[in-house]
């Protein structure tokens, strides 16, 4: 169980790291590669870009260093509201095939947070 718990954290903290740094760094980029930032303000893409970042290091870090773990499904946790509030504005914006990916990581984000609670 604690590999797979490692495995879902380290594939959850890259993927929401890359995400993040796209939407909280590079805005032209994110702008180019996810239609729903054309629409959105620069502003909130990069407080959701900044919270994903902080989630991903969330995922990992307190757990590795042994330094407040109890962060670590707290990060799991906001990363699955996260993905909540993302799969609601992706259908709202009839943006059907986003969604799966992120039930996906609600999914991932949930086995986490419950597994090392």
């Amino acid at each position: 169980m604690n590999i797979a718990l490692w495995i879902a954290q380290i594939l959850l903290g890259l993927m929401f790291l890359m995400a993040g740094s796209t939407k909280a760094f590079s805005y032209e980029k994110a702008k180019a590669s996810m239609p729903w930032v054309q629409d959105s303000s620069k502003g909130l893409v990069t407080f959701i870009g900044v919270a994903e970042l902080l989630g991903g290091l969330g995922l990992i870090l307190p757990y590795v260093l042994g330094i407040a773990p109890i962060l670590t499904p707290i990060a799991a946790l906001g990363l699955g509201l996260i993905m909540i509030l993302a799969a609601g504005f992706h259908a709202k914006r009839k943006e059907s095939k986003a969604i799966p990916m992120n039930l996906i990581l609600l999914v991932l984000a949930l086995f986490v947070a419950f597994g090392r609670w």
